[in-house]
């Protein structure tokens, strides 16, 4: 019959345990002294690059996206203060700072037309004809970046992504997912009807009026009832261009 272990050797069992458990503690705090002396390092490196690449970060877009690429990935956000190292060795707090009050202004001068929702790449090319004197260029990069700051003003800007276009929200309004079908359905043409959202998307006609109905409360969508085939037309200028509604009404 198998003996069980004595009072000695539990003892040294448990003396053997606390040996692993201190080692391994002494393990993890090397490893863990070892990284932030790496991220210490790399800090400091990644401030020799931006004090010696200071022009390309301020006015080559690509080349600034890659720089806040290398700062993410060690902690570092350039965004978050005004003041201290990185607002002074680039001036980026005020650049986005700036970009920001731009992007509001923007937003809101054409919100009785878009009613709130306008493309990222629209409010780029507006972004860039208002800064066309300015030494830095714009990227949507940039405009992502400023646009995400401005999530501290409350729920009216945001990014939201239709089909393959990403669309700026600056109103808080809730799109839900058949807004967002509809509005992915209307790009190929600027319109959708009735009669279409039910054939293309295989939904009742009470959804379809109730989803269309909504979004022209909202402002965002604008009605022609003036085609020869008299089916009213729902045309949404954020995904329209200026020259295709001229004809709507947005009562």
């Amino acid at each position: 019959m198998r003996r069980r272990p004595g009072i000695g050797g539990l003892q040294n069992a448990a003396a053997a345990r606390d040996q692993y458990r201190l080692l391994g503690e002494n393990v993890a705090k090397l490893r863990t002294d070892l990284m932030k002396e790496q991220l210490s390092t790399f800090r400091s490196q990644l401030e020799d690059f931006a004090r010696k690449h200071k022009n390309d970060i301020r006015k080559n877009p690509a080349f600034r996206s890659q720089f806040h690429e290398m700062c993410a990935k060690v902690g570092v956000d350039p965004l978050a203060s005004n003041k201290g190292f990185w607002a002074e060795l680039l001036g980026i707090g005020d650049f986005y700072y700036e970009l920001g009050v731009q992007i509001v202004d923007i937003c809101l001068s054409t919100r009785a037309h878009n009613g709130g929702l306008i493309s990222l790449e629209e409010l780029c090319k507006l972004l860039g004809q208002r800064r066309k004197g300015a030494r830095e260029a714009v990227s949507e990069d940039d405009c992502l970046r400023a646009i995400s700051k401005l999530k501290v003003l409350g729920s009216g800007f945001e990014v939201i992504s239709v089909g393959k276009r990403k669309l700026v929200r600056s109103v808080p309004t809730e799109l839900n997912k058949d807004h967002n079908e509809i509005l992915e359905l209307a790009q190929a043409q600027g319109f959708v009807t009735v009669d279409e959202v039910q054939r293309r998307l295989s939904w009742p006609s009470g959804r379809a009026t109730d989803a269309l109905e909504t979004l022209l409360d909202e402002g965002l969508a604008m009605i022609d009832d003036g085609d020869k085939d008299g089916r009213r037309r729902y045309w949404f200028p954020c995904v329209s261009s200026i020259s295709s509604y001229a004809g709507a009404d947005t009562s």
